[in-house]
C-alpha cells in the first residue's frame, strides 16, 4: 500500500499510530486497512505539488493506485484515483464505472495514452 500512496511503509505506520488511517488486525498481527477509509483520509490530504516538466517518457504510462471519488449521474461518471504523488482524473460513461464497480476504497490502474485515461484493475480482481 505504501507503494501506491508514494509513501514508505514508515509513513504509514505513523499514520495509523496516530489514529489518521483505522486498521484491523489479523491473528498473525498483520494490518488491514480498510479502502474505502483510506480514500477517505486521502481526499482530506492536500494536492501534492505538480511535479516538474519531464522529457522521454512513452507515450503509455500505468498508475496504480486507489480510486477515492466517484461522482456520477444517469450517462457519466468522473473517477478520480489517488496513485503515488499524482491524482488523476477520469471521464467515463456511468455504465463503465458500474461494471467496473469502482467505488472509493478500490485498487485500479489509470493508463494514460495522449490525453485519455483509462481505468483498469488489477490481475486477480474481477
Amino acid at each position: 500500500m505504501a507503494e501506491l500512496l508514494g509513501v514508505s511503509v514508515d509513513t504509514v505506520r505513523r499514520w495509523v499510530d496516530a489514529g489518521r488511517v483505522r486498521v484491523e488486525r489479523t491473528a498473525g498481527g498483520q494490518r488491514l486497512i480498510d479502502g474505502a477509509d483510506l480514500a477517505r483520509f486521502l481526499r482530506e490530504q492536500p494536492t501534492p505539488p505538480e511535479p516538474e516538466a519531464i522529457v522521454g517518457q512513452s507515450a503509455r504510462n500505468r498508475f496504480p493506485g486507489i480510486v477515492t471519488r466517484v461522482v456520477a449521474d444517469k450517462v457519466m461518471a468522473q473517477v478520480e484515483i489517488h496513485a503515488g504523488p499524482h491524482r488523476v482524473v477520469s471521464l467515463m460513461t456511468r455504465e463503465a464505472a458500474d461494471e467496473l464497480g469502482l467505488a472509493p476504497g478500490v485498487l485500479a490502474v489509470a493508463a494514460v495514452k495522449a490525453t485519455n485515461v483509462v481505468i483498469e484493475l488489477p490481475a486477480g480482481r474481477s
